[in-house]
């Protein structure tokens, strides 16, 4: 993923500060510990980003999350139905066993390119 460094899709499928990318937004990075999937540190211990901008501010992640978990379900149809060849029910199934599954993920990609719209890339940000 290095070679992503310094782009929004870095900050996104890392999980870093959207700002410097230095360090994790979370508290725990895997996100099946399910008890800590929003944990987020306050500030960025590198550049000293606020990540919870306003008040209830990741709640706009909810949409995102509508969206990613659409891309995830059509995945899963394709790769069942086309790929596969299941039929119909089997597909189904497959759609709701993925989004069960891939729940904390879409969760923290949904945060994830949230706060990425709103804060950019710096690359100085954080050095004295």
């Amino acid at each position: 993923m290095k070679f992503l460094e310094g782009s929004k899709l870095y900050s996104i499928f890392t999980g870093t500060c959207p700002v410097c990318h230095a360090e994790s937004m979370y508290k725990e990075s895997n996100p099946y510990k399910i008890h800590r999937v929003f944990e987020m540190h306050e500030h960025c211990s590198n550049c000293g980003t606020k990540y919870k901008i306003e008040p209830s501010f990741f709640f706009g992640a909810m949409y995102v999350s509508y969206a990613v978990g659409i891309a995830f379900a059509v995945a899963a149809f394709i790769i069942t139905y086309l790929f596969v060849g299941s039929d119909l029910i089997t597909s189904f199934w497959a759609i709701i066993g993925t989004l069960v599954v891939f729940m904390p993920v879409i969760i923290r990609l949904s945060r994830n390119i949230w706060i990425n719209f709103f804060l950019h890339y710096k690359p100085n940000a954080g050095k004295n």
